[in-house]
């Protein structure tokens, strides 16, 4: 079969700034499927105009039909970045799509502030909680953020400025490319009643004041960086623990007792599309893992209350498993073990001599290593001072079989 699905990117410069594929396309197809404000961008044409319904899913019911027949669908800027593309190749392969691109909110942004792209983090917060940013905020970042509409600006203000960030710059450019094109600058901590257009990105140069807080993006966050009732992974046996468990993009860890989230959290922050599940039973904890995943940037956690084996019973297969707690709870391990993908890496910690006892029988069973963390903190003596050891984790780290 020939490609009958075309996904044609158009900016607020409408028809005219449209390259001549793009127009023919749209003028050959017998259906062209868009949003209220790209339709009427597109003069008169022999096809049928038909504006896409909501949820999006309704979108997908509303194009296969057309199966056979030349359709566009009109997206946003570049269909493949952040837009509509990806959603439409989970159900329509990609030998039947041809994508022609437009410049991005990203390009236009660049090139409206004189940032060079590859020197910025660019990232969207359209369709996701604004929590998402917090791990970009950094001093002397600069931030190309595509927001859900005017709302936005407010609460990345209010973000950067609870962080100790309140002189950042952010300026917002709205309706890029078109007649209604605006651009506005202010500091986060400034007030202001300023009216944006909903359709708008932000350039956010990223500015610490004294009193910032600086979380690095890499693992090893500060202990008082998270909410904590005593019971979180410390934080140089953290950073060992999660370079155990080597995160990569789009994998997903289950974190077993997960207590204040600490692990979960340091996982999804470690790589892009990074998920994770924390198993906690207790009620307080549970509160503090949603809002340390709020303040640091991974509101996508997902959280499961109740007590472990019993717990993990239906949940996607993870890619790596953390057991913080409960090791020497019956059928735990196995139950973990069992769901493990082919290839993942279990890590569990202990510091009872029960736990270290189980730690001991899992490297006889199934190989992998242990490793004892021990680590001192300065602690005032008197007039002096003196280096006083914490509890020793014992750490096995074991990968299974493919």
């Amino acid at each position: 079969m020939t490609k009958w699905l075309t996904i044609v990117g158009m900016g607020e410069d409408g028809w005219e700034g449209l390259s001549a594929a793009a127009r023919q396309s749209i003028l050959s197809a017998r259906h062209v499927v868009g949003s209220q404000r790209l339709l009427s961008l597109v003069p008169e044409i022999s096809g049928v105009k038909q504006e896409w319904p909501q949820p999006f899913s309704a979108v997908l019911q509303r194009i296969q039909p057309f199966r056979g027949e030349q359709t566009v669908v009109l997206a946003t800027g570049d269909p493949m970045n952040y837009g509509v593309a990806r959603k439409l190749m989970e159900t329509i392969p990609f030998s039947d799509i041809t994508v022609i691109p437009h410049l991005s909110a990203f390009s236009l942004a660049a090139a409206r502030m004189g940032w060079s792209l590859p020197d910025c983090d660019t990232l969207t917060l359209h369709g996701r909680e604004t929590a998402h940013i917090e791990p970009f905020i950094q001093p002397d970042a600069r931030l190309i953020v595509l927001t859900a509409d005017a709302s936005t600006v407010a609460d990345v203000a209010r973000r950067l400025s609870v962080r100790g960030f309140g002189d950042s710059l952010i300026t917002v450019l709205e309706n890029m490319g078109g007649t209604r094109e605006r651009m506005t600058s202010r500091r986060a901590s400034d007030p202001t009643h300023e009216q944006y257009s909903d359709l708008n990105t932000l350039a956010i140069h990223c500015l610490a004041t004294p009193a910032a807080r600086i979380y690095s993006r890499l693992s090893g966050l500060p202990d008082e960086a998270f909410q904590h009732d005593g019971q979180l992974t410390k934080r140089e046996v953290r950073a060992v623990t999660l370079a155990a468990l080597c995160p990569g993009p789009d994998q997903l860890l289950w974190d077993i007792g997960a207590g204040c989230g600490s692990v979960s959290i340091e996982w999804m922050r470690a790589a892009r599309g990074c998920r994770a599940i924390a198993f906690e039973h207790d009620a307080a904890r549970l509160a503090m893992i949603s809002t340390n995943a709020d303040a640091l940037g991974t509101p996508r956690l997902k959280v499961i209350a109740g007590t472990a084996p019993a717990c993990l019973h239906g949940q996607p297969e993870p890619h790596a498993i953390f057991i913080g707690g409960g090791l020497t709870e019956p059928g735990l391990f196995e139950t973990a073990w069992a769901a493990l993908k082919p290839g993942g890496m279990l890590v569990a910690n202990a510091v009872t001599l029960e736990g270290e006892s189980c730690v001991y029988g899992l490297q006889a069973t199934h190989g992998g290593d242990i490793a004892r963390i021990e680590v001192s903190h300065l602690t005032p003596v008197g007039d002096l001072r003196a280096l006083r050891p914490r509890m020793a984790v014992t750490q096995w780290r074991g990968r299974k079989p493919w």
